[in-house]
């Protein structure tokens, strides 16, 4: 049975009085179900987040990581650094770094190789923009996508992977792609799994939805069967929203 897995990608929000009041809030919640929680806080905050959590169920992961292993990269943080301070998962490949940083497929690639290569679990992100959809090219561009970045790895990277879809024209929009849309699409990728590496790793690989969840259309989303969870953006920022979406399962 595949997990069943929320994580709450903070962005550029919260200082870091802030992370530790939301952090609180988290923790004290005793959350009866068997949901993999995650929280991404920024890279200034993670360190004393994951001291912060050491007792809870929460993982703490990082929102993005370098390509290299160390150099003369300005502002970077690779996957050795991550790793020391007892981070070992990495968001990569969010709409917004491919459009606002410029990151192609073949730097999402190299990304991915070399967390994997030093151990360091990935949450993979990809998805169409609305032009994309709107000239019915969604399957096409994602198949790309998935392509250029994961088709040369070996089987046993597969245990250390998330996917995560998430239609750009739906992050941010307040509009929301319908359950009916998400469940096309989660069952498309993982037959793409299942044609590339084969029933046991599709069947096994949780695929995450990040589209403009929230509390009032987390359960219908959920309630799909090809989607294991979601990758949430605002309404991970409120610790209300986000448990409520964490219980909708």
């Amino acid at each position: 049975m595949r997990k069943k897995i929320v994580i709450g990608n903070w962005k550029m929000n919260n200082d870091s009085f802030e992370t530790k009041t939301l952090l609180n809030k988290l923790k004290k919640y005793d959350f009866k179900n068997d949901v993999t929680i995650m929280v991404s806080p920024s890279f200034t905050n993670l360190q004393n987040s994951v001291i912060y959590l050491n007792d809870s169920k929460i993982e703490v992961i990082a929102q993005n990581v370098n390509e290299s292993e160390k150099g003369a990269f300005t502002g970077e943080v690779s996957s050795s650094m991550l790793k020391s301070i007892g981070v070992l998962r990495s968001i990569i490949g969010h709409s917004e770094r491919r459009l606002y940083y410029n990151e192609t497929d073949n730097i999402l690639k190299k990304k991915i190789y070399n967390a994997l290569k030093n151990e360091l679990k990935i949450i993979f992100c990809f998805g169409e923009k609305i032009s994309d959809r709107k000239n019915n090219q969604q399957f096409e561009l994602v198949n790309n996508q998935l392509s250029n970045t994961l088709l040369d790895l070996n089987k046993s990277d597969w245990e250390n992977i998330i996917l995560a879809y998430e239609p750009v024209w739906a992050i941010g929009t307040g509009e929301n792609a319908t359950p009916k849309q998400v469940q096309e699409m989660h069952f498309h990728v993982r037959n793409w799994v299942k044609i590339n590496y084969g029933s046991k790793i599709s069947n096994t690989v949780p695929i995450l939805y990040g589209g403009s969840v929230k509390p009032n259309n987390a359960s219908e989303i959920f309630s799909q069967p090809d989607v294991d969870g979601g990758l949430i953006g605002g309404a991970s920022l409120n610790h209300n929203d986000f448990i409520e979406i964490i219980n909708s399962f």
